[in-house]
């Protein structure tokens, strides 16, 4: 298993499953995660770790002095204290052709995770999508959603995040 992987499982799903306690804001010092993974058979550097957090290109997790966090997508009760900030006009989220229908009918909701994640560009929502087969990436009016009181708030590494983006304002591509 890759370190990048055992961080996004340990620090944003299950820190319980090797003994972590993450503070509210979801924060772990690193001393304690190498120790607590070495513990349970999985064994990397500080110098590993700060590669891996360097290094990913979605920028999935944050170093604060001699602590770490996953950046979002926790499934677990974490308070990131993002601000919230107002949006482009539009964002992007990419999706599976197979989600379609229940997006129409009950809009993006955040599933197992505390919010929906949005892209702030066509080509990263096509990224996004494709990892669950053939992408289709829908446009979120996210300008009117502010307009209309919705919050957002952008996290260390560019995703937007909101709690649910309601149906109509989405924009779906045209079926060919």
């Amino acid at each position: 298993m890759k370190v990048s992987k055992y961080l996004s499982k340990h620090l944003r799903h299950q820190p319980e499953r090797i003994g972590l306690i993450l503070d509210d804001a979801g924060w772990v010092e690193i001393d304690t995660l190498i120790t607590a993974a070495a513990a349970h058979g999985f064994r990397f550097t500080r110098e590993e770790l700060g590669h891996v957090v360097a290094a990913n290109d979605k920028q999935r997790f944050a170093i604060d002095g001699t602590r770490i966090r996953a950046s979002q997508g926790h499934s677990i009760d974490v308070e990131l204290g993002l601000p919230p900030a107002t949006p482009p006009a539009h964002l992007y989220h990419g999706t599976a052709a197979r989600s379609l229908d229940a997006i129409r009918a009950e809009g993006l909701r955040p599933m197992n995770r505390h919010d929906v994640h949005l892209s702030p560009d066509r080509e990263t929502a096509t990224r996004v999508g494709a990892r669950r087969g053939r992408p289709v990436v829908l446009s979120v009016d996210a300008g009117a959603m502010h307009r209309d009181g919705h919050v957002f708030h952008v996290s260390a590494n560019g995703v937007w995040l909101t709690k649910a983006v309601p149906a109509r304002y989405l924009r779906f591509p045209e079926a060919h």
